[in-house]
This record gives C-alpha cells, sequence and structure tokens, in this order.
C-alpha cells in the first residue's frame, strides 16, 4: 500500500516540475518542452493589408462549407471614422460599410495602461479585431452592397442625458440595384447594439439576397495574459444541436475547424478572457456558420442568412443584434439563454454555474467580492465538514502511529516482504485505513477545481479591491513590489507558510525520501501563486487557513498536541 501510494505520489510530483517548467519557458518567450502550442503568433497585419483581405462571403445556402473568398473591390471614396458613444461603449465606425473598427468599455480600466479603459475592438498595428456585415449576391455581375462598399453616416453621436437610446445611420447608393441602409440603436447601459438592415430593391425584377454578419480578429492572444494558466481566446459558436463549441485558430488554419454549420438559432463569437462579442440573428432564421482563415495570421467567424424574396420597388428589413462587452453572467443570459458560456468554465460547468451563481448572491449581501470569496469558501468547507473530519482523523491517527511505523522500518529494513506485514498488522491492530486521509479530500477535488475557473473566468473581480493592499483581485498580489519580473505579495507568501503548515500536521511519510518531498511540493507549487490573481490566492489561503483550524482541532482531540 505505501509503495502504491509513493508511486502516486511521485508520479504528481514528476507531473508539477514538467508543467512548472514549460511555463517557465512560456514566461521567458521560449517555446514549451513538452506541449508545444498550435497557436501561430505573429503580428497583427496593418489596417490597408486588413482592408484588402476581408474579402466578403460567398453565397453558402444549403452547404456546410465554409464561404470562400469572393473579393470585390471598393468603390473610390474617401473612407471616414465616426466616433460614437453611450454610456458604456465608445464606439469607433468606419464609413467604409458601416463597420466597427473599434469599441473602447468605458466601465473598465485597462490593467495594463493605466488611466485608459479596456480597447476590445481595434484596427491598428497592434490588434486587428473588427465587426463587419454585408449582403451576398450581385445583379449583372456587379456585387451588392458588402462591408467594402463606402456609406454615408447620419445620426446621433452621444447618448444625451435623459435620453434611453440613441441611433447612427449609414446608407450606402445603389450597388448593383441595390441600397442598404444600416441603423445602429444604442440603449442605456446595455452592451447590446440592435442593428438594423433595410434592403431597397431599385431594379425592375425581384431579387433574393443573403445577409452576412462576421467577426474578424488576429489569431494573438490579449495583451497581459498569464504564462501560468491558460483561458481560450478565439472564435466560439452556439447552435441548439451542439450548444457552445470552441473553435482554436490553428483548427482553422489547418482547416481542420469542427463545429455545426447550419442551424436555425443560436450565434457566433470571439472570445477572450473576460471579454468577448457576438453576432445574434433572430431564432427560426436559418443561417449558415463559417470559421475561416482570411490572411495570414487573421481570422473570421460568422453566419450568412438567406433572405426572404424583395418585389421590384420593394424593401425589407432584416436586424440582428451586436454584443460587444463583459462576460458579466447575469447580463449575457439576459441578452440570449446560452450567451453566457461565452464564459467558459470547461468540463466542470455544471458545477461552476451554481457555485457563481452562490458567490454572487453572497456579493449582494457583503457588498466586497474579496470577503465574498471567503465567505463562499468557509460555506464550502462548513458542507464538507464531515467528510474533512473523518480526513483529518484519519490523518490524526497515522500521525500517532507514525513512531510505531519509524522503528518498525528501521527494525526490518533489510526484508522489505516482513516489513510489509508488520507494517499492514499495525494498520489493523490501530484501526487505521492509511487511504482514509485521501478518499474524503478527492471526493471534494471537483468542487475546489470547479471554483477555482469560477474565479479565474469572473469579470467582477478585475479593479475589484479587497483590503488595505489589495486593490484588484483579477491581478497578482504585489505588496512588495515586484523584483527581477516577478510580483512579490503577502498573499502568496502567507499562502506558502500555510501550505508548509499544513504539511507539518500531517504524518511523516514512513520513506525519507517521500518525507522529504512531501516538504518540497508546497515550496514548488508556490512559485504559481505569486504570478496568481490575488482572488484566486485569497481563495486557497482562506482554504488553507480553515483546514488547519479544523485538523488543528482534530489532532488535540487525539491527544496529539501536548
Amino acid at each position: 500500500m505505501n509503495d502504491i501510494r509513493r508511486t502516486i505520489l511521485w508520479v504528481v510530483f514528476g507531473f508539477s516540475l514538467v508543467m512548472l517548467w514549460d511555463q517557465w519557458q512560456i514566461h521567458n518567450g521560449h517555446k514549451p518542452t513538452f506541449f508545444p502550442s498550435n497557436l501561430k503568433v505573429a503580428q497583427a497585419p496593418d489596417n490597408q493589408g486588413a482592408a484588402q483581405t476581408n474579402a466578403t462571403p460567398a453565397p453558402v445556402s444549403g452547404s456546410t462549407q465554409p464561404p470562400q473568398d469572393n473579393a470585390v473591390p471598393a468603390l473610390a471614396a474617401k473612407s471616414e471614422r465616426i466616433e460614437v458613444a453611450s454610456d458604456v461603449l465608445k464606439i469607433t465606425f468606419e464609413t467604409e460599410g458601416g463597420s466597427l473598427v473599434r469599441a473602447e468599455l468605458l466601465k473598465h480600466a485597462d490593467a495594463h495602461h493605466p488611466g485608459h479603459n479596456v480597447t476590445l475592438l481595434d484596427d491598428s498595428k497592434e490588434r486587428v479585431y473588427m465587426a463587419q456585415t454585408g449582403l451576398v449576391g450581385s445583379a449583372n455581375s456587379v456585387p451588392w452592397p458588402t462591408h467594402k462598399t463606402p456609406m454615408v453616416f447620419s445620426g446621433a453621436k452621444a447618448l444625451k442625458d435623459g435620453e434611453d437610446s440613441f441611433s447612427v445611420r449609414f446608407e450606402s447608393a445603389v450597388v448593383g440595384d441595390v441600397r442598404l441602409i444600416k441603423t445602429y440603436t444604442f440603449k442605456r447601459g446595455s452592451y447590446a447594439i440592435e442593428v438594423q438592415h433595410d434592403i431597397v430593391n431599385t431594379a425592375a425584377a425581384a431579387i433574393a439576397p443573403q445577409l452576412y454578419v462576421q467577426l474578424v480578429r488576429d489569431g494573438n492572444k490579449p495583451e497581459g495574459e498569464s504564462s501560468f494558466y491558460s483561458t481560450f481566446t478565439g472564435p466560439a459558436v452556439f447552435t441548439s444541436q451542439k450548444k457552445y463549441q470552441k473553435v482554436e485558430f490553428a483548427d482553422i488554419e489547418k482547416g481542420k475547424a469542427d463545429f455545426e454549420k447550419q442551424s436555425s438559432q443560436g450565434y457566433v463569437a470571439m472570445v477572450q478572457h473576460y471579454f468577448a462579442s457576438a453576432w445574434l440573428l433572430d431564432d427560426a432564421q436559418q443561417r449558415d456558420i463559417f470559421a475561416r482563415k482570411i490572411d495570414n495570421n487573421l481570422y473570421s467567424v460568422g453566419m450568412v442568412a438567406p433572405l426572404p424574396t424583395i418585389a421590384a420597388g420593394g424593401k425589407l428589413s432584416q436586424t440582428a443584434r451586436l454584443f460587444i462587452g463583459p462576460q458579466e453572467e447575469k447580463n449575457l443570459e439576459a441578452i440570449y439563454p446560452g450567451l453566457e458560456l461565452v464564459k467558459d468554465y470547461g468540463w466542470l460547468t455544471i458545477l461552476s454555474k451554481p457555485l457563481f451563481w452562490l458567490l454572487y448572491e453572497l456579493h449582494k449581501v457583503i457588498a466586497n467580492w474579496g470577503w465574498s470569496i471567503v465567505a463562499l469558501v468557509v460555506v464550502l468547507k462548513a458542507a464538507f465538514y464531515w467528510l474533512n473530519a473523518q480526513a483529518y482523523r484519519s490523518m490524526g491517527k497515522m500521525k500517532a502511529i507514525n513512531p510505531k511505523i519509524m522503528d518498525m522500518r528501521e527494525r526490518l529494513k533489510d526484508n522489505p516482504q516482513q516489513m510489509q506485514m508488520e507494517m499492514m498488522k499495525i494498520y489493523r491492530e490501530e484501526k487505521v485505513n492509511p487511504l482514509g486521509g485521501c478518499l474524503p479530500i478527492v471526493v471534494q477535488i471537483p468542487f475546489f477545481i470547479a471554483l477555482y475557473w469560477v474565479l479565474l473566468s469572473s469579470v467582477e473581480m478585475r479593479n475589484a479591491p479587497w483590503v488595505g493592499w489589495v486593490h484588484d483581485l483579477a491581478a497578482p498580489d504585489t505588496a512588495f513590489g515586484v523584483w527581477f519580473g516577478v510580483p512579490i505579495g503577502l498573499l502568496p507568501i502567507l499562502m506558502t507558510a500555510t501550505s508548509m503548515f499544513q504539511t507539518w500536521l500531517n504524518p511523516t511519510p514512513p520513506d525519507p525520501i517521500q518525507a522529504k518531498m512531501m516538504w518540497f511540493m508546497p515550496l514548488a507549487f508556490s512559485v504559481m501563486f505569486f504570478f496568481f490573481p490575488a482572488g484566486l490566492v485569497l481563495y486557497w489561503l482562506s482554504n488553507n487557513i480553515l483546514s488547519i483550524a479544523q485538523q488543528w482541532m482534530i489532532n488535540k482531540q487525539l491527544g496529539l498536541h501536548k
């Protein structure tokens, strides 16, 4: 039994060292040694390159294949940039196509650029990330208006005091006998923009256009992403058939992206840590879904929807919605059921969602996210009190008989078989289960991993203070500054100290090498906690303190503290 435990611990220890080395390589700008990433990191294309390669999707009705490039030369016209603002969004439009080329989130400060807000959409040398729409189809070989077609702006540029909404309008000239008018409506407090497409048929015959909506983005990770934990960046597709499907940029690059290609409901999105954008069409409207590479390190995800036939001289209005904002779970659920899944908890969603709900409800009462984390840990420890008590009682008994085990091992060190038999005899006589301290803890592991992802994914932690020196629960604790690129914080130091104290409370393994390893592991893992967000470290520290208190009490009941 002891050999099995030793083997398991060595495997865990070895894998931990491998992971730590890989992450250290990444942190220092090198390629990972053991787990290379498929993501190709490159500079974002410049504005001109992006404009030339953002081709209009070809018709895909009745096809499950991604649309192919169908480049449309823009009409000669000077493009202008128009800036408008609501109370939560500052948007920059391009009059070429009426596209959104920049989106600033006014309620979210940029942690990496003090004094600036988070910029999600952008079209610069550092980032290409835009939202575009247009029509698929042509008349007499003249393409209908796309996101490359010059348009004329009209409307308000800001939400005025006392108003709940305002609209901006982009209108094209007649192109291929079709005029396209886009009207964007912003509502107070909302990150969801209503986008109405008015399609005017000036031809003498009926037409059957298709509407496309797409998000275009480079494949680079957002600035400041940590090398010590991984979050998803890339397209996502939601359908009634397969629900939430993440699409890796690397799979698009290889032409191996696997997702539902047709649906009558759902959305497409671009997801990154804490923030997302998404296009939503009306449910029950059939649409084909695509994700494709359109240039070097530039990708798009979108939908193409066939529209009803428009009679000669007729007009059709089609509405879509565009979300650009933070992954606030409650707001996302209100915009569209299933949109909250862009806040990705992975395979533990079934546990993470109720844990976030509980954290959210605690925050309503406490009004401080840091203390809400502590309160949630208290609730979980209370829920698992009996299981923990069983585990600590078993570990306490193991600690009590440890001197007897050590004496026996010394006497029989030259007879391993007899040593094993004597050890099992001692366990039976003392009524100790050597695995009794492990099994109750294993049951709780999924819950604490789920809570880990809740705290890592929740945008509510950004810029949220706790006490004193902790001003941002989503950033590393830097109470003692940054030394040689390493943030030195009080919480990680306390975390390491409590981990070492817990090791002292546990029974010492009979094997000297195993015993040394048990002391070394908390030190090795503590390195990562200096780079973790303060909220995560606070969660582990709170759990450690409560575990120590319970284990100390049980050890005292067993007479282990004199």
